[in-house]
């Protein structure tokens, strides 16, 4: 049968998301420095946006305020939307109806401009800080270094030791190989192999550079590293050496009656022995690793004022934007060509979404706060073994929008409580009820759980079915297979590990 090109048609839905829905949700799930970084961009690509000034701002919000700068209570009711502005992300119709009454249309942008300042007047409240934390901040960031490699400082070593030539050159091989952990990859064969040299002089360089800063380094395994940690404070003769030498494997699996049987002594000093084998270090490299510090701006700020919570948004970050006034006069220059009156109006238009959705953002995260401190009153108070179960379907309810919305604002997000900085999720957990009938969560329950473990008897720790027994008794419902779901969350060992004896 022969077979050959044909045409053929077919409907079907799809969720297409237009360029600005897909921007509006860009800025609503962007954390404040992504989000600058965005509007920076923005401000680049569109020249009719221009950003208000720092003081011109301020000087906005004394104005708006009547010098009063007494926070908004987090019980009020948001600040209504500005003129103009569409409250709905998804809604494109204010951005496509065409212009035609250029003065109606200057007028809207500046009344939006001046309802944009104040709404920033009034959830902006300037936190203020001591000019010590100023200048202890401004210390922090001028300290900041980038350090030097393992391999780097292994090489400076080199320079300073007493080798021939050919030895150098060894040993420079050597280090090459040995990874960030500060262990020896490649095997004194695989380097003898490779390089045609000889095991025994690859053997005595490779002993040189075990005798460098930091302890351990060069080894080829954990048994090794340990073992060089202890000769290079004497310690040969030590019940920890022999340990390390001969049960390192039983020492893992903490069968201290076994290692103390092997060994001629007790368990008890073979507890102690570990004890102190814990303090080494199994990578002796890691000082040198680059440190991976990731730097967080909270997005909400709750201060306790009185027997209230005040809820504000951090705008300091978030850059003023408004519309270029040479643009607008320029439209209504009757000598400007139609080009570019639609480029204009086309630059325009997309400003004008950029600061609502900047806007809906703002209010969006605002509201989301004040609902999350209306909930967790206890947590803000008492510390976290008083957080209550919380949904994101609940406080979408509440606020006004999609659950979907509430995930999107919430992520990457900060809040900075009389408690400490939390991520936004943190206060979304399911929970149980108790036998009282009062909700609680699951990070209360690990709490309650780590408070119990930590306070155990070592001889005699908790099994899972004693602390099964235990939250029963405090009205805490769970299931033993519960319980070692968030023992094994929470790091800690099972009973028969973590006996003292």
């Amino acid at each position: 049968m022969a077979q050959g090109l044909y045409l053929s048609q077919k409907m079907q839905l799809s969720q297409v998301l237009a360029p600005q829905l897909q921007q509006s949700l860009a800025l609503l799930q962007a954390p404040t420095l992504e989000l600058k970084a965005l509007v920076e961009q923005e401000l680049q690509q569109n020249p009719v946006l221009e950003e208000i000034p720092a003081m011109e701002v301020q000087v906005d919000a004394r104005e708006s305020r009547g010098e009063d700068d007494a926070p908004i209570n987090n019980q009020n009711d948001p600040a209504e939307p500005p003129a103009d502005v569409n409250v709905d992300p998804t809604s494109e119709r204010s951005a496509n109806e065409p212009v035609d009454d250029f003065q109606a249309e200057f007028d809207r942008l500046v009344q939006m401009d001046q309802d944009w300042r104040e709404h920033f007047s009034q959830t902006n409240v300037p936190l203020r800080q001591k000019e010590e934390d100023d200048e202890k901040r401004q210390f922090m960031m001028d300290s900041l270094t980038v350090g030097e490699s393992l391999q780097e400082n292994l090489l400076q070593q080199l320079r300073l030791a007493e080798l021939s030539r050919s030895q150098f050159t060894i040993a420079e091989m050597i280090i090459g190989n040995i990874d960030e952990r500060g262990y020896l990859q490649s095997s004194v064969d695989e380097l003898a192999f490779s390089t045609n040299i000889t095991k025994d002089k690859i053997d005595t360089v490779l002993a040189i550079i075990q005798t460098f800063h930091p302890p351990g380094v060069g080894a080829r395994d954990l048994r090794e590293c340990l073992m060089l940690q202890l000769e290079r404070i004497g310690q040969q003769n030590t019940l920890e050496y022999a340990i390390v030498k001969d049960h390192l494997e039983t020492l893992g699996r903490r069968r201290f009656p076994e290692i103390a049987k092997a060994l001629g002594t007790d368990a008890s000093a073979v507890q102690q022995a570990a004890e102190r084998i814990s303090h080494l270090e199994p990578h002796p490299g890691r000082e040198f690793l680059p440190e991976d510090n990731q730097y967080i701006v909270p997005e909400i700020f709750v201060q306790k004022a009185g027997d209230e919570f005040v809820v504000n948004t951090n705008n300091d970050y978030m850059p003023h934007l408004r519309i270029s006034n040479a643009y607008k006069d320029l439209m209504s220059q009757g000598s400007s060509t139609n080009e570019v009156r639609d480029y204009i109006r086309d630059k325009i238009r997309a400003g004008k979404f950029l600061i609502k959705s900047l806007y809906q953002r703002q209010q969006t995260m605002l509201s989301i706060a004040r609902e999350i401190v209306k909930r967790q009153q206890d947590f803000l108070k008492f510390g976290s073994t008083h957080l209550k179960p919380m949904t994101m379907l609940q406080v979408a309810e509440i606020v006004g929008v999609h659950e979907t919305t509430v995930s999107r604002a919430v992520s990457g997000k900060y809040m900075e409580t009389p408690q400490g900085v939390f991520e936004l999720k943190y206060f979304f957990t399911s929970g149980i009820q108790t036998t009282d009938g009062v909700g609680m969560s699951n990070t209360s329950i690990k709490e309650v759980l780590l408070d119990m473990v930590k306070k155990e008897d070592g001889r005699h720790p908790l099994s899972d079915d004693q602390i099964v027994k235990i939250l029963k008794d405090k009205g805490i419902m769970i299931a033993r297979r519960t319980v070692a779901k968030y023992r094994a969350e929470l790091n800690i060992l099972p009973s028969t590990l973590r006996r003292t004896y």
